[in-house]
């Protein structure tokens, strides 16, 4: 299957989301990128036909961005890849802050224009911000002088706002969404209305989260099973060709945190062919399994760790929470352990409410904490 939009991200659908990078531990509680294997990474994706590379000033706490420079951009001539770098509400205070910000990511990643750059998960809580600071204008220009190729946003709300954006700003080019087959449906995700919403007004998607997280590579037994029985390809396969399946998805971005996930990626978006009608009949019964699940839809992504008063490690307690659920693991409680010690228990939340407002998934993070403390901090005493 041809990428329809081959002239703007190029001829393959995979990108290499750089928000979950292998890392290494350089000292007790300092963690940093494994540039040489992402390094080698990088050289396999070239190697293999792929190009187009996301980060933003966030991802990894500023890592992501310097792991770009050192293993891609200082390595390889600029037209080996396609770059994309986002503009993120909280790094600006008003108008005048963009400018400087956006000089500073060109210098951490080590290029001269972006390919694309992004307004960063745009929702209703601070479509203000961007409107108030200007930023569609700010990044207009930017495009004028030559320092962006294209421009976009981001966008974790529902429809109604996203049609709201792209009705008031027609100079927006491209829409990155969170699209897997979990949230196809799922009436607080809604990847189905707002992909639909982008097919409306003629936008080209780049998918996020295909594998939410993680959380479709590794499923519980039942649904593991139902994929198990094709006999082609593992779970996460199913989740990144469901997004590559539809028209106007022009890229999926997958974050690999490991060679061998790479390797998986490549071999079945080398010469990508949609799902069947087999294959989507097997991914809807995986849909009904993991749908019986009372789990927390948790990407991961970690915005709401940076700015814990408490420093609660939020996603890895729920992934506890969730394993606890999903698999009566006993080494939940293990982990809990792990991830508290030195860091805030689900008890120690003062319910100030940050992670909740800067949540993509819209959780109910405070009730969900006090849910996790009756569960573990029950069982230590």
């Amino acid at each position: 299957m041809e990428n329809k939009y081959a002239s703007l991200f190029g001829a393959k659908k995979l990108g290499f989301g750089m928000m979950r990078l292998p890392m290494r531990k350089l000292e007790e509680d300092v963690e940093v990128v494994d540039t040489d294997q992402v390094c080698q990474m990088v050289d396999e994706f070239l190697d293999r036909g792929f190009c187009y590379f996301d980060t933003a000033h966030g991802y990894l706490d500023g890592k992501s961005e310097l792991a770009v420079r050192h293993c891609l951009t200082s390595r390889y001539p600029r037209d080996r890849y396609i770059l994309t770098d986002k503009l993120t509400s909280s790094f600006f205070k008003t108008e005048a802050d963009i400018r400087p910000l956006f000089e500073s990511q060109l210098k951490a990643c080590g290029v001269d224009y972006f390919d694309f750059y992004l307004l960063h998960s745009i929702t209703a809580d601070n479509y203000d911000h961007y409107l108030n600071c200007h930023a569609f204008e700010a990044v207009q220009q930017l495009k004028a002088e030559g320092l962006v190729r294209h421009i976009g946003f981001s966008f974790h709300d529902k429809p109604e706002l996203l049609r709201r954006i792209l009705t008031d700003h027609p100079e927006i080019e491209v829409v990155q969404l969170q699209f897997n087959y979990a949230d196809y449906e799922d009436p607080g995700v809604q990847s189905r209305a707002n992909y639909e919403v982008c097919q409306e007004f003629g936008k080209p998607v780049i998918v996020m989260e295909p594998v939410k997280g993680g959380r479709l590579a590794n499923l519980i037994p039942e649904a593991a099973q139902v994929f198990a029985d094709l006999h082609g390809g593992s779970a996460a396969s199913y989740a990144v060709r469901f997004a590559a399946s539809y028209e106007d998805t022009g890229m999926v971005l997958s974050g690999m945190s490991t060679l061998e996930q790479m390797r998986d990626n490549l071999s079945y978006m080398q010469a990508f062919l949609p799902l069947t009608g087999a294959e989507r009949a097997a991914v809807s019964r995986v849909c009904t399994l993991l749908h019986q699940q009372d789990t927390i839809a948790c990407t991961n992504c970690r915005y709401c760790v940076a700015g814990c008063p408490k420093e609660i490690l939020i996603p890895d307690l729920f992934a506890c929470l969730n394993a606890k659920k999903q698999y009566k693991d006993w080494n939940s409680e293990f982990y809990y352990e792990v991830n508290t010690n030195g860091h805030g228990k689900a008890s120690d939340c003062i319910k100030c409410g940050q992670c909740e407002h800067v949540c993509p998934q819209h959780l109910p993070i405070r009730k969900l904490l006090v849910q996790a403390a009756e569960i573990f901090e029950k069982a230590e005493s």
